[in-house]
């Protein structure tokens, strides 16, 4: 499957749409990983010109990744009555919420530019997250070529991607950072971390597992292939990399004590997603009605960080973090992939020669 994938180090940067660039997907990919780009959050010519500069900047393969998720149901009473919440905050940065709010990102799922556009620039890897496209979609992609990665959160979500010809599963824990790729956020959903996860997946024999979530440096990634991951997709780790398009304000509290308790949380966007403890999660503690779907309530949440960011307030950004943020290094990708390689093979001499000694205390 690595073979597949093209990559000759365990290592896959996660998509992170909105944080991660061209520059940086390329250069995760030059050092033998498999860079990722996530084009969820803009339409099919954005995402036709983030592979392009992706191509000019590597010839190694790469990953863009989609969101599929269910199509949103506007519900105008709630959403103005959610704006009505959040109305003391905005005034509070002395502006009104939206007189409305719209549908921002559109489904992979209903998108049939996107596919067109797919099927035309042929990426040698396509993800999927929150769900899962057609049949026919599933069919056209891997009929061109491509190899295809689709995230789930249970073993019942990974039986069903099982079914649908996806090549591999990345199995998505708990202490991931940035949004649940849960299939329907509306079900229960029983948090299994990573480890947990991974190892239910292997055991059942299912198709080849990335484990994802909480892994941060080379002793993780180790754990990970332990457990009987064929790789490891890393996030956060990536946030704080030159390349990254995060702004000041997020690599700062990225490097502060809110790193220490992130908070997994619907009010940013309208589905459950772990960011930094920040003036946003803490409305958790307070907020009694369900925010509009997704992305709908995300317009809300983008508007009031556009209005708290003007008066210098950076408490409202969407700063995705997973649990592992307090061991995130700020250092150019490349040497992050080499870093994580050298402490990968530590990591794993280390558990062979433990296996290899006896035990003389028994």
């Amino acid at each position: 499957m690595l073979d597949k994938l093209g990559i000759t180090v365990p290592i896959i940067q996660a998509p992170m749409a909105g944080v991660s660039t061209p520059a940086l997907a390329a250069e995760v990919s030059n050092a033998g990983g498999l860079g990722s780009i996530g084009v969820g959050a803009t339409d099919a010519a954005g995402a036709r010109a983030m592979i392009e500069e992706l191509r000019s900047r590597t010839d190694r393969p790469f990953n863009v990744n989609l969101f599929v998720h269910a199509a949103p149901v506007a519900d105008p009473v709630r959403e103005a009555a959610w704006l009505e919440w959040l109305g003391p905050l905005f005034a509070e940065f002395g502006a009104e919420p939206p007189k409305a709010l719209r549908t921002i990102y559109r489904s992979f799922a209903e998108d049939t530019d996107m596919l067109s556009m797919l099927l035309e620039t042929k990426p040698p890897v396509v993800s999927f997250h929150f769900g899962l496209p057609s049949d026919e979609a599933i069919r056209a992609l891997k009929a061109n070529g491509t190899t295809l990665l689709a995230t789930a959160t249970s073993p019942e979500e990974a039986r069903t991607v099982e079914l649908t010809g996806i090549d591999a599963i990345v199995a998505q824990g708990v202490e991931a950072g940035g949004h649940r790729g849960v299939f329907d956020p509306s079900l229960p959903d029983d948090g299994l971390g990573t480890f947990a996860l991974v190892r239910l997946l292997v055991r059942e024999g299912m198709l080849p597992v990335i484990a994802a979530g909480g892994i941060m440096d080379g002793a993780g990634i180790a754990a990970a292939l332990g457990l009987g991951a064929i790789a490891a997709q890393l996030g956060t780790a990536f946030v704080a990399c030159p390349e990254s398009s995060a702004d000041e304000a997020y690599r700062k509290a990225l490097a502060g004590p809110a790193a220490y308790h992130t908070r997994l949380t619907r009010l940013i966007s309208g589905r459950p997603a772990r960011a930094l403890a920040n003036r946003f999660t803490a409305l958790q503690e307070t907020f009694d009605r369900l925010p509009p779907d997704y992305p709908i309530a995300y317009d809300a949440g983008k508007a009031l960080h556009a209005a708290a960011k003007a008066r210098n307030e950076h408490g409202f950004g969407a700063q995705w973090a997973g649990q592992g943020a307090p061991l995130a290094r700020a250092m150019p990708a490349a040497k992050l992939i080499s870093t994580l390689v050298r402490e990968l093979e530590i990591s794993t001499a280390a558990l062979k020669a433990e296996v290899q000694q006896p035990n003389r205390d028994h």
